[in-house]
């Protein structure tokens, strides 16, 4: 009986063996989802390594400098035009000040000042011109403002032009050291270094841009100014031609001087 016993747990004893030294892949148990999951996941990964290197391929040849295929020396542009000082264009004596002004900005007026005559004040003689005739003292009025017009524009005008040129000679050497990195011949420079200078270029280009703007600026206000003078010589030459025929109006008789001509005088008048 107990030999049978012992037959019985050595038999069991070597079925559990058996079955625990099995080959693995007879118990593995494949799932079609997830096979499709990790096949669809391989060829994303793929196309994202080929397109990775696709890009690493083109910034390597967007990289490579100019200078591998050409000479850059060609690209400078010789006998550029230089900022220049007054005093070392013309021998002054009496507007030094002034030309130090237009070299370096004038933000007070002082030099303008000391090189223009000076107006006289006319606060009393426009009181007493208004007591006797008003329309005397605006037309006296308009011909002062037109000179504070002027004064105010060539002010202005001066201090710009002499900030405009100090600024440019500084402009002056960062463009001449831009132009010295393009055409530098050196095959070390990488991207970023190009990118840099784009954006040197494209700063320097919007900064005479804005030169370009104010010189004009002062240009239109000188027009201005020159229009307004024109147009008060136009108005006093009207209103006494008007005047003349006013006056002829109101005396018929004995004044026929004052009409003669005066029709003539009116078809033939242009702007000057």
């Amino acid at each position: 009986m107990q030999s049978r016993i012992r037959l019985i747990g050595t038999f069991a004893l070597l079925t559990v063996l058996g079955f625990g030294l099995r080959p693995a892949s007879a118990l593995v148990v494949t799932d079609p989802a997830t096979t499709a999951k990790n096949i669809i996941i391989a060829v994303l990964k793929s196309q994202m390594v080929e397109t990775l290197t696709e890009q690493a391929r083109r910034v390597r040849r967007m990289g490579r400098r100019l200078s591998a295929f050409a000479e850059l020396g060609r690209y400078l542009v010789p006998d550029t035009p230089r900022w220049r000082a007054y005093r070392f264009q013309d021998v002054s004596l009496y507007a030094t000040f002034y030309e130090d002004a237009l070299n370096l900005g004038d933000p007070d007026g002082t030099a303008y000042l000391g090189i223009v005559r000076t107006r006289a004040s006319a606060e009393r003689e426009l009181s007493t011109l208004r007591a006797e005739s008003a329309s005397a003292a605006d037309a006296l009025a308009a011909q002062l403002a037109t000179l504070d017009l002027a004064d105010s524009t060539m002010m202005l005008g001066t201090d710009q032009n002499g900030r405009l040129r100090s600024q440019g000679k500084l402009e002056m050497r960062a463009i001449d050291a831009l132009e010295r990195d393009v055409t530098n011949p050196s095959l070390t420079q990488g991207t970023a270094a190009v990118l840099d200078k784009l954006s040197a270029a494209v700063l320097i280009e919007t900064g005479q841009k804005q030169s370009r703007l104010e010189f004009l600026t002062a240009i239109l206000e000188q027009l201005a100014v020159d229009n307004k003078r024109a147009r008060d010589s136009d108005a006093a030459a009207m209103n006494m031609q008007l005047g003349r025929l006013r006056l002829g109006a109101e005396c018929r008789t004995g004044c026929a001087g004052f009409l003669s001509g005066a029709a003539g005088a009116l078809r033939t008048w242009r702007q000057p």
